[in-house]
């Protein structure tokens, strides 16, 4: 397992780009602001010769919106990808990670479905992760329909989407839901314990600092007691973590979370599920929004890609 010391200093490419183009998570000019603020964000165009859909499915609480992808592939029926947006719970959508979506059909040739789940502080927990899982479970029910081998199926999702992977994974686990293969998490959001080292390592990074975990936590929390958040909210306090999905777990060295998705890594390996962390030393949270354009962030990208692509192709 990867060390988790940051190490290194922020790549200087990476420093530039920021510069050019500052953003940082923020929950100061209120939720619309910051939903505004991610959504306004230059990007880059990726893959646009793919096939994309954007249909509408029956939720728990009426229509939930997602995205499919092809993959250019011969392939008749390929493995198939649930995606969950980051943005805290409280913001980003199907645009926001268009991009970053086109990326992981074309990485891990497998059709994505991305999924547009709601957020807070308008819907609370477990309002996403209620969504999240009516969208795998219509995934593994609608396989054939979409055009994917459904019983080769991942959970994917970068910070809060991590988060609702994990989640999924242990509810399909726990629930009799559908076989998952694999779980990727980028730079995830486990355990709400915010004495890790990284928390005051990285308190004030860019990005995502640690005034933004707090406010956007307490958004997405609603009413739950932060001291002890139910598994739902915090799968890595889960009891039992056995008969998981193997996982590859993302996490930056400059990341208030870089700790928390090591240690979910950690308690995974105990209880006996494959577990890979890496390390991305010269990173911050939400390195994905930069691969393509930032040469280590796409090689951090690439190598989650990579194992993806391992796990759901091995027949």
């Amino acid at each position: 397992m990867a060390a988790v010391d940051s190490g290194s200093a922020i790549d200087p490419i990476l420093l530039k780009v920021l510069d050019a183009v500052p953003f940082r998570l923020s929950a100061d000019g209120g939720v619309a602001e910051a939903r505004r603020q991610l959504r306004d964000l230059p990007r880059r165009s990726f893959h646009p010769e793919l096939r994309v859909q954007d249909r509408s499915i029956d939720g728990p609480a009426g229509p939930i919106n997602i995205r499919i992808y092809w993959p250019p592939t011969d392939h008749p029926a390929p493995p198939v990808v649930v995606f969950f947006h980051g943005g805290g719970f409280v913001v980003g959508d199907l645009d926001t990670h268009d991009g970053t979506c086109r990326q992981h059909a074309v990485g891990a040739s497998a059709v994505v479905v991305s999924v547009e789940y709601r957020l807070a502080p308008e819907h609370p927990y477990p309002a996403a992760v209620e969504d999240a899982w009516a969208a795998t479970q219509w995934v593994a029910e609608h396989g054939g329909e979409i055009g994917a081998d459904a019983s080769r199926l991942a959970v994917a999702g970068d910070s809060a989407g991590g988060n609702l992977a994990a989640v999924t994974a242990q509810r399909a686990r726990d629930d009799a839901g559908p076989s998952i293969a694999f779980q990727l998490l980028w730079y995830p959001a486990t355990l709400w314990d915010s004495s890790l080292p990284s928390f005051a390592e990285n308190a004030d990074a860019p990005v995502l600092d640690r005034a933004a975990v707090a406010a956007f936590t307490r958004w997405y929390a609603g009413e739950i007691d932060l001291s002890d958040p139910p598994p739902g909210m915090a799968p890595g306090r889960a009891e039992n973590l056995a008969d998981l999905p193997a996982a590859y777990i993302a996490v930056a060295g400059h990341d208030p979370l870089r700790d928390d998705g090591s240690r979910y890594g950690e308690l995974l390996t105990a209880a006996g599920v494959p577990a890979e962390v890496h390390n991305a030393e010269t990173m911050v949270h939400g390195y994905l929004g930069y691969a393509g354009v930032v040469p280590a962030a796409t090689a951090a990208m690439d190598r989650g890609l990579d194992a993806l692509r391992a796990a759901l192709h091995v027949r």
